[in-house]
């Protein structure tokens, strides 16, 4: 600045110094519009914008004229003789500032403390609860202890009453079984059924975190789903989470396989796969950066693998214990996970190009035999042999999916040799993307139009992705480390299965994502009343109870295994 003072003028740092110069520039230097957006650092267009704003506005503030503040305090002075006086009383601040709250000189404990530290007074030493003043403070809850759990005959009002539609299913699973087959950890107070049956709760009720369980800990109803006194806090979740490895959640999801299978959750026919990365917010050298696709951004994160069935639209397998170079063989453990648990392997596959490689693609082929529909990426060199294609070589074919708005795309097939391998690929056209879409495919003797059509569900795990994150919170799990991860990952295949055995019954949510669900059927509060023989589940009038009444679940009771044989009837509330 001292070698050549035009840099302030022509260089200026603040923003508004910059907008004033580069104005003045265009409207008394007479300097060309494009010339003054280089020279200042703006875009043409944006400098235009600029522009019209300063015409338009009566005021321009460019240069502000501050007023000093004031050098008096008149609340605290008028105020200061009581302050001192009721310190010299021991009063705290807190109570100083209440009391003057009474003689309508109001003032909060921060302006008090203030005043005090100026008259020299000392802060008093910290007080027992019982030597405070009484007033409204945090209630105690009990400790989750199983053997405290009570079915005395009582009713009370709970917010979590759409959880019991769930119970149902869960008792025919049944729970201690999963549990046990997972060999998830337990304890004498919170046993392995009960735990997964709490951690469930909140998956099935979308709490973002785990801490805000504790809004909902003095709940009746929340412990009751669980068959605990009360639910467990905060702190038994983050640590239950922490004694869950990778090996427990296979097991957990292999038992989940073998329970809903039966119930044929799922058609194993064809599946989407996809990754998804977990951020993650903070420092820890075990977790590696990854693209986060919604920040569209590599940050640290947790890369997540999951699969979903395309014709139920629920996810059937996920894993998180993944480290950097071991994502393209995924696809082969997820396949040797359905085998194990079916006794054969998926018919088919469709995954996006990074996925996995050309190579794995050769063995899922020749080794494998199954059939699988992947994109592949747009380089240049493909894209120019799109381009500079004729007319006359593409066909067009008809998409049978009346909702879609681009239903007849064009299509250019050939065979491209990969990795000593021949595939089939197919240049798509007029799909209602800017660019080309290409697709490599093993089936051969499929049509254009029934591999584009399934290709095009596929978005359906992408719907389903961002119901998880929406919904199930997959981006707000209690903690980083991979393992707590993990086991969110297996409560999500877990919870969504549930929300799609729950809508199977409910007339026109067939294909309804879990967040309408909830929003329409679960989220009801409900009055519950304990008796000898049973518990009812009294649901409060509203616009989509019929729906749940003509399911059936309210037309029997069922005995809850953690009730000890004790049976719960779901009902509507009578207003007694």
């Amino acid at each position: 600045m001292l070698t050549d003072p035009s840099a302030f003028f022509l260089q200026p740092a603040l923003p508004k110094q910059r907008q004033y110069e580069a104005l003045r520039a265009y409207f008394v230097g007479r300097r060309p519009s494009q010339e003054v957006a280089r020279a200042f650092g703006y875009s043409p267009a944006a400098f235009r914008v600029l522009c019209y704003h300063f015409c338009h506005d009566p005021h321009p503030a460019f240069f502000l004229t501050t007023r000093p503040g004031p050098r008096t305090q008149p609340k605290k002075n008028a105020a200061r003789s009581l302050i001192v006086a009721l310190r010299k009383q021991n009063h705290s601040v807190y109570e100083i500032s209440e009391l003057l709250k009474a003689q309508k000189l109001p003032l909060s404990p921060t302006a008090v403390g203030e005043v005090l530290k100026a008259e020299g007074f000392a802060r008093l030493p910290r007080r027992l609860d019982e030597e405070r003043p009484q007033r409204p403070r945090p209630t105690v809850e009990a400790v989750a202890d199983v053997r405290s759990f009570c079915l005395a005959p009582r009713r009370f009002l709970t917010k979590c009453g759409g959880l019991f539609l769930f119970l149902p299913e869960l008792a025919r699973l049944p729970v201690e079984a999963l549990a046990q087959a997972a060999r998830l950890p337990g304890s004498r107070m919170i046993p392995p059924a009960h735990a997964l049956c709490a951690c469930l709760s909140l998956k099935l009720w979308s709490l973002e975190h785990k801490s805000h369980v504790m809004s909902l800990v003095s709940d009746e109803g929340l412990a009751l789903f669980a068959g605990l006194n009360v639910s467990p806090k905060k702190s038994f979740f983050s640590e239950y989470s922490s004694r869950i490895t990778p090996a427990h959640t296979q097991k957990l999801l292999a038992g989940w396989h073998d329970q809903a299978g039966r119930r044929r959750l799922w058609s194993g026919t064809s599946f989407n796969l996809d990754f998804h990365s977990v951020p993650y917010y903070g420092e820890d050298p075990q977790v590696q950066s990854h693209y986060v696709s919604m920040r569209s951004r590599r940050q640290p994160s947790i890369l997540t693998f999951l699969a979903q069935d395309e014709q139920s639209q629920s996810f059937c397998y996920s894993n998180a214990d993944l480290r950097k170079g071991e994502e393209a063989d995924e696809i082969f453990a997820f396949i040797a996970f359905w085998e194990k648990a079916h006794g054969r392997r998926p018919e088919h596959l469709v995954f996006d190009s990074k996925l996995t490689t050309y190579a794995n693609l050769v063995r899922l082929d020749q080794e494998f035999h199954i059939g699988f529909i992947t994109l592949r990426r747009r380089t240049p060199k493909l894209l120019q042999e799109v381009y500079s294609l004729p007319r006359s070589a593409w066909r067009q074919v008809e998409l049978d999916i009346p909702t879609r708005q681009y239903r007849t795309p064009r299509v250019y097939e050939q065979t491209v040799p990969l990795e000593g391998h021949r595939f089939r690929q197919l240049f798509v056209l007029d799909l209602g993307h800017e660019l080309p879409t290409i697709l490599l495919t093993n089936q051969h003797r499929t049509s254009a139009a029934a591999l584009i059509t399934r290709y095009a569900h596929r978005m359906l795990i992408e719907n389903s992705l961002s119901d998880a994150v929406r919904f199930f919170h997959l981006d707000a799990l209690s903690s980083a480390v991979g393992l707590k991860v993990d086991f969110d990952m297996a409560l999500l295949v877990i919870a969504s299965g549930l929300y799609r055995l729950l809508a199977r019954r409910m007339r026109g949510y067939a294909d309804a994502q879990a967040r309408r669900i909830f929003q329409d059927l679960v989220d009801m509060p409900a009055q519950v009343e304990v008796s000898d023989q049973e518990v009812r589940v009294e649901f409060h009038r509203r616009a989509h109870l019929p729906i749940v009444l003509a399911s059936g679940l309210c037309h029997r009771s069922v005995p809850i295994p953690w009730w000890g044989g004790r049976r719960l009837r779901l009902t509507t509330y009578t207003g007694r």
